[in-house]
């Protein structure tokens, strides 16, 4: 049962967000500052706080996630760091500053970004060894490990991220499409939820019926990013509208066109629902979510 709402979990997350970032020697200080520079920039820590939800959900202690849910963001904002580059999307401004290249140059920013996946996992190693005696909890610990790994990496958001690259300045087809934005974007939201429920104790089909959640909200919150690009306001998004037109990207609006893409999103948020339909009321949590993500396009 989840009794807190968003914004609590996104407090968890904020106030933890550096416990797991190692002592980095004054002569490398430069990395420090880079990386911390991105990660407290804001943002709404969607990933971390489904990690933490899921557990809950499944009857977990919040506490165990932490580390977990820490990891997600910051294999997250190594990835905007990395998306923002020259050599990828060319941006000046995200979660509303300067991007990190812009602050620290090309190089530092790699290796910012570098130092944030190696933190990542060194999180997560750190915690799952102090379990070795108590199998039940080990277990736990590397089955959400595995699905954090899986989803950031070659199977998920980096094979969404190749061909996104190779697709531009080209119309690509729905199929396409889709499977850019299932693994560039929705890989890591299903990680979240089910590294998330692996870490509490989940019963029955709560893991296929979560999994079918965050696939629909994956690429929900694509579509809705995509439509926001076209139709929001700059100063509310952190980043310039309009960006994803003039790089020739591939999106739902510019292969679907806009109320295509505001109907594909509202199909996505139904099947979203749908899914954790039965868990009635203990569902609210997610339902409210996705819900919530429709509604800002309207």
């Amino acid at each position: 049962m989840i009794d807190r709402n968003y914004d609590e979990y996104k407090e968890i997350i904020d106030s933890h967000l550096m416990d797991f970032i190692p002592n980095i020697d004054n002569k490398s200080i430069s990395l420090y500052e880079s990386m911390k520079y991105s990660l407290t920039a804001g943002g709404k820590r969607l990933r971390p706080v489904l990690l933490l939800a899921s557990c809950e959900f499944a009857g977990g202690n919040i506490r165990d996630a932490i580390p977990y849910a820490c990891a997600m963001e910051y294999i997250h904002t190594y990835s905007l760091i990395h998306d923002d580059l020259p050599a990828m999307d060319n941006d000046d401004l995200r979660r509303g500053l300067p991007t990190n290249h812009k602050v620290y140059g090309d190089a530092i920013a790699i290796l910012a970004g570098d130092g944030l996946l190696t933190c990542a996992f060194e999180a997560i190693s750190k915690d799952m060894m102090l379990f070795y005696d108590e199998p039940e909890k080990i277990k736990k610990r590397v089955n959400a490990a595995y699905e954090i790994v899986k989803g950031s990496g070659v199977r998920g958001m980096v094979a969404g991220q190749v061909s996104d690259i190779e697709s531009e300045n080209t119309m690509a087809s729905k199929e396409m499409l889709e499977y850019i934005h299932l693994n560039k974007t929705g890989a890591l939201i299903r990680s979240a939820v089910k590294a998330g429920l692996y870490l509490g104790s989940p019963e029955g089909t709560m893991i296929s019926d979560l999994e079918k959640y965050s696939e629909n909200l994956g690429i929900a919150y694509q579509i809705a990013d995509d439509i926001m690009d076209v139709i929001g306001n700059p100063e509310e998004m952190g980043k310039a509208a309009g960006s994803d037109i003039k790089k020739h990207k591939n999106t739902y609006t510019s292969i679907m066109g806009l109320e295509a893409a505001k109907k594909r999103l509202d199909e996505l948020t139904e099947k979203a629902v749908e899914a954790i339909e039965k868990y009635y009321d203990n569902a609210e949590f997610f339902r409210n979510l996705v819900l919530e993500l429709a509604k800002r396009t309207k």
